[in-house]
């Protein structure tokens, strides 16, 4: 695949209006010395390149530009959209976002604006207007960066304007208030519209219950997606003013993993790169944050993508921030390049001396010097990229299973008021992904509505909690399976239409005939309880729900023990349907008991699985030339002994092409990078 830069890009963001410009230079003589090749600029200038409404001021940032192309900078421009300015708010107040309890927000914050004010939306395009006509055709300019992490902060808008344009968007979508009444069950409690107007969205002294979940789920689900499009549609808006000056320069804007509120797969439909920011926590498992590379790389079409956003060191907005370990920023970075990234960047450049941020890791920290660890490590990782992410650039993962990841799902899910609170969604997805991830093989999310044809190329497609069954979905699996392919589904699967009704006919509705089971029941374990699930190799435990199911075709697996009235009945199930096999979940298993059911399924479809300790990646990318590149990870900060033996023999290019061993220890940390 072409990539889509000359270069691989290695940077970040960049404030130097936060700085005095007399220290503009050394920073950028400081990054340099990192190998820095790229910054991203202009996020939250708005206040400053426009002042007031009727007067715009590029002097500042003309400056900065100029500064990059004299030291041959690849520059990522941001539009400066992230933040409104305080004359905005002041003189339209209807600018700024309202709470789901009523309270508009005042002057503040960032990405606080409303989604559907047709003020935003003409001064948002104006100013991307202005800086792409000022700044289309710079040397170095490379991507340009709309916005910044739509909904990041902000949350969902719950204003007069957002009502009255959701109304007008379910008009648009239903046609009558009949239609609209049959998609939302609306007789329930009285809910019957007779008038548009009578539509109010899910405030919180209304219909909703938190800001999950609502009285009327099909009000809740309609509105999620409306604002989603709203959203989407601002970026758009931006885009293509920017598309009016310049029709070639990549357009993106980052994203931000399982981020909830907007649809990832309609947006990245939008966007030129898929750009995304990487930002684990203190006990998230190198499984999450691989999956995430995933999903960001699936929702995109599988292509590579941009790694936006990082830290080099500490994240300001978590309770404790711990440093990172020395290596692990590297490791974390070599991760995503792994996954499929294309370029390595970092939020930030130099570390800001006041605001919210002033305790985010940075390139330069207060001390301003090249002598901090930082510094030193983010040098050296600069080094290694410069030595082989060139030839990386364009190669692609090849995944032979697949994982549906169903954005309307995830709504419905963790909207629904029973038959539990406990359900995360990413988390199931990542309680099926972590099987996979364990034994290194590659995974493509994909979203549940891929069509038949493109199913063929997997060995396993699995489907988590995918609670709403959208039309065709069924199908389209169906005809997967009959064809020779092996599905795996269960608990809260099959339950919902598109407009969140629950399907006729008993659970899992659509899959009910394909799974070969009835679950008559779906019982709910207590927080912290589990349920023994017994397979034949032993036993496992489930957690959260459990099915209570009848055999309609299907074969048991493993069956539920305890002493519960439902002791000894079908846990697990097997199907055979057509030439293939669809396998049923009944409950939340752990570890073991999906590596019982995951195991035999891989070896059956021939898939050939890298046992290594929990922690160390071993994943591969294709380049179109043949070549095959591995990378060995160790994401942990211990040593890790491992034994791949096809390692043997081959060339590590970050440590001077000095042969591998195939059964060594890794340091805390390492990383090995080989072509084949």
């Amino acid at each position: 695949m072409k990539p889509i830069y000359d270069h691989f890009l290695f940077g970040g963001d960049w404030n130097p209006e936060q700085w005095p410009e007399e220290t503009w230079e050394h920073d950028i003589e400081m990054l340099e010395d990192a190998h820095i090749n790229e910054v991203t600029i202009n996020v939250f200038s708005w206040a400053l390149l426009q002042p007031a409404e009727d007067r715009y001021n590029f002097t500042m940032l003309d400056k900065i530009v100029a500064l990059l192309v004299k030291h041959d900078f690849n520059i990522v421009m941001a539009t400066g959209t992230a933040a409104l300015p305080g004359w905005m708010v002041r003189l339209h107040p209807e600018v700024i976002r309202t709470e789901q309890n009523g309270t508009r927000h005042v002057f503040g914050g960032r990405h606080n604006f409303c989604p559907t004010s047709p003020y935003f939306r003409e001064a948002s395009r104006a100013l991307a207007a202005h800086v792409a006509e000022r700044y289309t055709g710079t040397p170095g300019l490379v991507n340009w960066h709309v916005c910044n992490e739509y909904g990041g902060g902000g949350g969902l808008c719950y204003c007069d304007q957002c009502a009255e344009s959701f109304r007008a968007w379910l008009k648009a979508k239903y046609g009558t208030v009949e239609a609209l009444n049959q998609a939302w069950c609306a007789n329930f409690w009285s809910h019957t519209i007779t008038e548009w107007a009578d539509v109010v969205p899910p405030v919180s002294y209304g219909d909703g219950i938190g800001d999950a979940k609502c009285v009327v789920s099909g009000l809740q689900m309609d509105y999620r997606r409306f604002q989603s499009q709203a959203q989407l549609a601002c970026y758009k808006n931006e885009r293509d003013a920017i598309r009016e000056y310049d029709a070639v320069t990549p357009i993106t804007t980052n994203l931000m993993g399982t981020f909830k509120d907007l649809d990832y797969f309609e947006w990245a439909k939008e966007m030129d790169v898929v750009s995304w920011d990487n930002y684990p926590g203190m006990d998230t498992p190198p499984s999450f944050t691989a999956m995430c590379h995933d999903l960001m790389r699936g929702i995109g079409g599988n292509k590579p993508f941009m790694l936006m956003e990082q830290t080099p060191n500490q994240q300001n907005w978590f309770p404790y921030c711990t440093v990172k370990q020395p290596g692990e920023v590297a490791a974390l970075s070599w991760q995503a390049v792994a996954h499929g990234a294309d370029t390595v960047q970092f939020f930030q450049m130099r570390q800001s001396l006041g605001g919210c941020e002033r305790f985010h890791g940075a390139v330069i920290a207060h001390d301003g010097t090249e002598q901090s660890r930082v510094f030193r490590e983010t040098q050296a990782l600069g080094a290694d990229l410069a030595k082989v992410g060139p030839a990386i650039m364009g190669s692609t993962v090849h995944a032979r299973v697949a994982i549906m990841f169903d954005w309307e799902s995830y709504w419905s899910l963790e909207g629904c008021v029973g038959p539990t609170t406990g359900f995360s969604y990413p988390d199931e997805i990542h309680r099926c992904y972590r099987v996979f991830n364990r034994r290194n093989i590659a995974v493509d999310i994909i979203p549940s509505t891929t069509a038949a044809g493109e199913f063929a190329r997997y060995a396993i497609v699995a489907a988590p909690a995918l609670i709403m069954v959208k039309p065709a979905v069924a199908d389209a699996v169906e005809t997967y399976v009959r064809g020779g392919g092996r599905f795996l589904t269960g608990y809260m699967a099959g339950i919902h239409d598109e407009h969140d009704l629950v399907i006729p006919g008993g659970y899992p509705g659509p899959f009910r005939a394909l799974a070969g089971v009835w679950a008559e029941e779906i019982d709910a374990i207590a927080p912290g309880a589990t349920i023994p699930v017994l397979f034949d190799s032993g036993e496992a435990a489930g957690e959260i729900v459990a099915n209570i199911m009848h055999l309609e075709g299907a074969q048991t697996l493993a069956t539920y023990g305890g002493t519960g009235f439902y002791s000894g009945t079908p846990a697990v199930t097997v199907n055979g349907y057509g030439d293939g096999r669809a396998y049923y979940i009944g409950t939340p298993l752990d570890v073991c008991g999906m590596d019982a059911l995951i195991g035999p399924i891989i070896d059956e479809a021939g898939l050939e699985p890298i046992v290594t300790p929990d922690g160390v990646e071993v994943a591969e990318r294709y380049a179109d030339d043949g070549g095959i590149w591995t990378f060995v990870i160790n994401l942990t900060d211990s040593e890790q002994r491992i034994s791949v033996p096809m390692l043997d023999g081959r060339a590590d290019l970050l440590r001077e092409g000095r042969a591998i061993d195939g059964d060594c220890v890794l340091a805390p940390y390492q990383v090995m990078v080989s072509l084949r």
